[in-house]
């Protein structure tokens, strides 16, 4: 995240996902409740993170990073397409390269 915000990335730019456990950022958030999480989401002027289970809730934003971070395969193989169909300009995807490799069904 430090090196995307390093590079000019605004913080607004930045939707990132997650296969496994929540980022701290969005359990935190989420304990003022679903509205004041997903209003943050609307307001667009920080990074969001989110569950990729919600990942169709939330709108394209130029840069997308996926954390492939655990949870079941088929989270990974929902989340990579519809990550994808949100990134405008970048998608990034970090985790095990076998396991995204495996979801994938290529080499990557």
């Amino acid at each position: 995240m430090d090196l995307l915000l390093d590079s000019g990335r605004a913080p607004g730019d930045v939707l990132v996902l997650t296969t496994g456990a929540q980022h701290p950022w969005a359990e935190h958030e989420l304990s003022f409740g679903e509205a004041s999480y997903w209003a943050q989401h609307d307001a667009g002027d920080d990074v969001f993170y989110a569950d990729a289970a919600v990942a169709a809730r939330a709108a394209t934003r130029p840069v997308v990073v996926v954390a492939v971070n655990g949870g079941p395969a088929s989270a990974a193989a929902t989340a990579l397409p519809l990550a994808h169909s949100r990134a405008g300009a970048l998608l990034i995807v970090c985790g095990d390269p076998q396991q995204i490799n495996s979801v994938l069904g290529a080499g990557v």
